[in-house]
């Protein structure tokens, strides 16, 4: 079995031998490549205690970019080693120009551009050091990215990418059509368009309620969002759901996904929601994501044209549902096969 050294800028603690990962995804990813290769997953380390526990034995937890780079060129002496990059950033960043230097064989994994999520980060300014990172990584190393508009040479590789496993498609729950109720899951940050959303929410001139299903790690948008909710009793707040089940009892318990980001590479929970046989409602920005998908809407980023499409799936519903219906959607096995493919034919 090839080695296959996997790079993320991941948070993962570790507590008795076991490791816990912050991010659902960037557990099943090398946990899912790890039945084709031989993984040794490379991390930032966390000083809390993180939800989902990773089946892996070799992880290694770096406090700061040094000791990052110090495992990484540990794994030279191994032979036949691949080295497979998760999103772009500092860490990842410095990493590849060693293996660059070194000519070691690079993929880098893009679930989006990270262009638009910098400039809401650290403003304006940082775009240009994103860029320097961004066309560098891409222009030399195989691009494993889930839509063509993310790679930048002929050899880039789109794959179908996905959380779902079978029991997203069993048990489908039929849904309470009694009262809006919205589903929001996602992290609380402005790129998100939470912010924004809630005070179109607080408009609506219709009977509605919304749950948001998630983290937020940040002490003064915290304070923001609780300011935001408070005194509001169809703003529901449940936090961060881990469990599979309890996402998809989520799920089955609203009628519609809201997505209001002002930017998204491919959203798993757009296919988590279509699979609950739940209509998705985008704005404008991130209308690239449908890519066929049927059962998701766009609205205008206004108060008017979000409540006539928000009207037109209510009074729709169960046609919508059978569009839904015609959806073939990939399961998270396929997509560790499809970049297991890839990977093996370099």
């Amino acid at each position: 079995m090839e080695n296959l050294v996997v790079l993320n800028n991941e948070k993962v603690s570790s507590e008795n031998g076991k490791f816990f990962s912050r991010n659902y995804n960037f557990k099943i990813l090398p946990e899912g490549l790890n039945k084709y290769f031989d993984v040794e997953y490379i991390v930032r380390r966390s000083n809390v205690k993180e939800e989902h526990e990773l089946k892996l034995e070799k992880v290694k937890c770096a406090s700061n970019i040094i000791q990052f780079i110090y495992f990484l060129i540990s794994t030279f002496k191994k032979k036949n080693t691949k080295y497979y990059i998760i999103t772009i950033n500092p860490y990842t960043f410095s990493a590849f120009l060693f293996l660059f230097l070194f000519r070691k064989k690079v993929f880098v994994y893009l679930i989006s551009s990270g262009y638009e999520e910098w400039k809401f980060i650290l403003g304006s300014w940082s775009v240009w050091i994103y860029h320097v990172m961004y066309s560098t990584i891409t222009s030399k190393s195989t691009v494993i990215a889930l839509h063509e508009r993310l790679y930048q040479k002929d050899d880039g590789h789109i794959i179908e990418s996905s959380t779902l496993n079978k029991e997203w498609l069993q048990n489908l729950k039929k849904p309470n059509l009694d009262k809006i109720k919205f589903l929001n899951v996602s992290r609380v940050n402005p790129e998100k368009g939470i912010f924004e959303f809630l005070e179109m929410f607080k408009q609506l001139e219709i009977n509605a309620e919304i749950s948001i299903i998630g983290r937020i790690n940040n002490l003064t948008l915290q304070n923001k969002f609780q300011s935001t909710i408070q005194k509001n009793p169809n703003i529901l707040f449940p936090g961060y759901i881990s469990n599979r089940r309890s996402l998809i009892d989520a799920y089955d318990n609203h009628n519609i996904l809201i997505l209001p980001s002002y930017t998204e590479g491919q959203p798993y929970v757009v296919d988590e929601s279509l699979a609950r046989r739940r209509p998705v409602l985008i704005f404008e920005d991130i209308k690239h994501i449908i890519k066929g998908r049927k059962g998701v809407f766009v609205s205008e980023r206004n108060i008017t044209s979000l409540t006539k499409t928000v009207k037109y799936i209510m009074q729709n519903y169960y046609n919508i549902q059978k569009e839904i219906d015609q959806n073939k959607f990939p399961l998270e096995e396929d997509m560790f096969k499809q970049i297991s493919k890839v990977i093996n034919n370099y």
